[in-house]
């Protein structure tokens, strides 16, 4: 009997202890997991899946290919596609992501979408004399203005919404951006790539003017980084206090921006970096009114529309900004 209860106590003792042990190690785990000491903190959570970290790249896929470009009859090739644009999304974004909102990748272009009003946060393009080099086998005529399938039904605008509203379908990322390929100037017909703009005087003329003084830039630029978007601004009213309104349009309520802006960062052939602002009313402007009369400080830009422009890029390491040499 003596023997038998030496036996089970040293059993209990050995189960005692490698229990313990075994729970200590798990608290330890969890511990050290939470607190981001095992192996890299970018990985941690997703500690068996290799992630390869890309300039620019947002980490865990919050990046989202658009679909809607990829014809039916070639769906088989998408995993193709989708990787080919991977590296274009990374050159694209270099010097940061303004915001992370609905991401969507185009294979020239990349754009936030705001679900709520129907038209993009923003749109980045990154562009070089090489790029917008002429190409006669590119015609805008093929192009023809589409809803992208790949937003749900519920959030995207339509041709529908424009007809009858007086507004042009304004591209944010211009189409004589992206002539290098049909594909690429014909995903800029995207209805997610559009915003309602006033067409007289301002998407036809001076916003037009606009567009062709950043495309000239890469001239005499390496390369030329632009982000585009809408602005919402607050008005003061006849009761003196200031209110953001602005129309919508359609069945969808397509919201009417108020302005848009373009932030512009040109790297010389030195490798020094320029950045411009640009803010235009969406309203006719004269012909004759001046570019440099948009010029507005980056930051104005950045508080109005939420967003941080090119923030992989400290200010400070700017030679010029709106044409000002930084001390």
């Amino acid at each position: 009997m003596k023997v038998l209860t030496t036996i089970f106590l040293k059993v209990s003792t050995i189960s005692t202890i490698g229990l313990g042990g075994w729970y200590l190690g798990k608290y330890s785990e969890q511990k050290q997991h939470l607190n981001g000491e095992i192996g890299d903190s970018r990985t941690s959570v997703f500690s068996n899946v290799a992630i390869k970290e890309m300039p620019g790249l947002p980490l865990f896929g919050t990046v989202s290919a658009a679909t809607a470009f990829v014809p039916a009859d070639t769906e088989r090739n998408m995993g193709s596609k989708l990787s080919s644009t991977a590296p274009r999304v990374s050159e694209i974004m270099k010097y940061g992501f303004p915001g992370l909102d609905h991401v969507r990748s185009y294979e020239d272009f990349v754009l936030s979408y705001d679900r709520r009003n129907r038209v993009a946060h923003w749109v980045f393009e990154h562009l070089t004399k090489e790029r917008l080099q002429y190409n006669s086998e590119v015609s805008r005529s093929k192009c023809e203005f589409k809803p992208d399938s790949s937003i749900h039904s519920f959030f995207r605008s339509e041709n529908s919404d424009y007809k009858g509203s007086g507004y042009d379908r304004g591209h944010l990322a211009a189409a004589g951006n992206h002539k290098s390929h049909q594909s690429h100037i014909e995903q800029t017909f995207f209805l997610t790539n559009m915003a309602p703009q006033v067409g007289v005087g301002f998407n036809r003329d001076s916003w037009n003017r606009l567009e062709k003084y950043v495309r000239n830039l890469t001239k005499v630029h390496k390369n030329v980084y632009v982000c585009t978007g809408p602005l919402y601004l607050p008005k003061k009213e006849a009761d003196g206090k200031k209110y953001v309104r602005y129309e919508v349009i359609g069945a969808n309520h397509v919201a009417v921006p108020t302005h848009f802006y373009k932030v512009v960062v040109a790297e010389t052939h030195d490798s020094k970096l320029e950045m411009e602002a640009f803010v235009m009313p969406n309203s006719p402007i004269a012909d004759n009114t001046p570019l440099t009369n948009f010029l507005v400080p980056p930051e104005s830009v950045e508080r109005a529309a939420g967003l941080l422009f090119f923030d992989k890029i400290s200010r400070d390491k700017l030679s010029k900004i709106n044409g000002k040499k930084i001390c």
